[in-house]
């Protein structure tokens, strides 16, 4: 059971990262400029469809935030290859980051922390303040990240864009999923739960 759960993890962090890394090198390929970027868009679109198939028949779920953002790659990638302009699928992360942010936003106003619905077996022990300064945490991050995307694609060339949203965000988000874990060990985790299959709480699905 442990390692199909490994498995599971593998498969879905393939799943999540593996149309951004076809994004790059398919850009790379081509060429810079604006053929390069058109053909980029094209494969990132035809890498997230098949990342949701394979997810669907290898993982058997695709989680919420992976829908709505092959949603938005494929709406803004379309209009990308329609008008020839790659600004439009460099919008498409402000999009994301900012929705994340307003969902994790709104469900704490709400009273809610919606992290917990999303991962809640991954942080088995977490307490309702933990789950509730770790989505406001994350909704501020998002919203940073925002930021930063538009101010990098009003002021960067495509390629560098390129190369920091893949290495560099990616790299700064897993830094920041690790400087939260001192507040999470501080409200309740159990890391000790998380690698004993037999301790860890039901899942909802």
């Amino acid at each position: 059971m442990s390692e199909q759960a490994k498995q599971s993890s593998s498969w879905t962090m393939l799943l999540d990262y593996g149309p951004l890394i076809v994004f790059f090198v398919a850009y790379k390929l081509a060429g810079s400029g604006l053929q390069g970027s058109l053909v980029a868009t094209l494969a990132f679109m035809v890498a997230v469809i098949i990342s949701i198939a394979v997810g669907l028949l290898v993982v058997k779920r695709v989680s919420p935030m992976v829908w709505i953002s092959t949603a938005l790659i494929l709406g803004f990638g379309a209009i990308t290859l329609y008008l020839r302009d790659p600004k439009f699928i460099q919008m498409k992360p402000t999009f994301i980051y900012l929705g994340f942010a307003a969902m994790l936003g709104g469900g704490l106003l709400r009273g809610k922390a919606l992290l917990k619905w999303l991962f809640g077996p991954v942080f088995p022990g977490l307490t309702e303040e933990g789950w509730r300064k770790l989505s406001l945490n994350w909704a501020l991050f998002f919203l940073a990240l925002a930021v930063a995307n538009e101010v990098m694609r009003a002021t960067l060339t495509f390629d560098t864009w390129l190369t920091i949203k893949v290495w560099g965000v990616t790299v700064v988000s897993l830094v920041f999923a690790v400087a939260n874990m001192p507040m999470l060990l501080r409200h309740g985790l159990d890391p000790s739960a998380k690698r004993n299959p037999l301790r860890r709480r039901p899942s909802n699905e």
